[in-house]
């Protein structure tokens, strides 16, 4: 199903119309990586690319024994690579979990980013995949000059994922999360990296979402005038900013980048401006991402009233 067309349904799998993704997440659910070592060699020359599709083949094989098997039998900078997203991901799970198995699970991760890291040595994602895993240990570097703050954290992590790709995508919203108060941070530290890290990126640059990341995270439905806030002329000037610079160029998007695209919507219709939000939501089709609509409430619902609101199509049933 291409983007920008709507049949009646959301698809909510995060491979989008990436269809070799999606192909090879069914060839991983069935215990098969052929595929998945296609689809991640063929995004060598592409780092956010090869980061979205290592995690999302990641969060297929989470449960299974596919990394560890693909990586003995055939090892290799495809198979080490999703053995240290994989890896990653079971970490984080028991961190969240506060299971006293994290800190062995860490170890075992960061191992294994690593050796990934080794075997092909200009890929950043194995070092994005150690900047995630920051928020368990919490190393705390000075911060650079440039924040108001100057909150300590993986800075030197940080430093070297963007030596090997200054624009790293995934990279920026993995620092990001290590400042977010449910893992440990402040809200002045939040704001201030949120800030500091969208105003040296380029204007048509999807990184200028970052300040509309930290915004869904500090959301407090309870406070005064919660739901006013996108309205408010930092927030709209940030949101009408990305409308005009960075929206335009997704069409040129190897694959639609929904979850992106989800937050610039989500501002764009809680400041009330439906007709950008509804180019927005026509862009994305039938692909839909939980974040940020699931923090309002069932997803689903959230972003059936924003179509809704915005004169789209919406499903029969949610």
């Amino acid at each position: 199903m291409a983007a920008g067309s709507f049949e009646g349904q959301y698809v909510w799998h995060p491979a989008a119309d990436d269809r070799q993704l999606a192909r090879a997440c069914v060839d991983v659910k069935a215990g098969r990586y052929l595929s998945a070592h296609e689809v991640l060699k063929d995004a060598r020359g592409d780092f956010d690319v090869r980061a979205h599709r290592s995690l999302v083949l990641a969060s297929e094989a989470a449960d299974s024994d596919l990394a560890e098997r693909w990586l003995a039998e055939e090892p290799g900078p495809e198979s080490a690579l999703l053995w240290a997203r994989v890896a990653m991901l079971r970490a984080l799970r028991s961190a969240d979990a506060q299971d006293r198995r994290t800190g062995t699970l860490v170890g075992i991760a960061n191992g294994a980013c690593e050796r990934a890291a080794q075997l092909l040595p200009e890929d950043p994602t194995p070092w994005v995949a150690k900047l995630a895993l920051a928020r368990v240990r919490r190393p705390l570097d000075p911060a650079p000059q440039g924040l108001l703050t100057a909150p300590p954290g993986p800075w030197q992590l940080f430093s070297r994922v963007l030596r090997l790709d200054p624009w790293n995508r995934e990279a920026h919203h993995r620092f990001l999360a290590f400042f977010f108060t449910r893992h440990g941070g402040t809200a002045s530290a939040r704001w201030d990296v949120a800030s500091f890290l969208s105003h040296r990126a380029p204007a048509a640059s999807p990184l200028r979402l970052l300040p509309l990341v930290a915004l869904v995270e500090e959301y407090d439905p309870s406070a005064l005038l919660a739901d006013r806030t996108w309205r408010q002329p930092q927030w709209l000037a940030t949101s009408m900013g990305l409308y005009h610079h960075w929206f335009p160029r997704t069409s040129d998007y190897r694959f639609t980048p929904v979850l992106d695209l989800s937050y610039l919507a989500h501002a764009l219709y809680m400041a009330k401006r439906e007709f950008e939000a509804r180019e927005v939501l026509t862009a994305m089709g039938p692909y839909a991402s939980r974040m940020p609509w699931s923090v309002f409430g069932a997803p689903g619902e959230q972003l059936t009233r924003a179509r809704r609101s915005c004169g789209l199509p919406v499903p029969s049933a949610t």
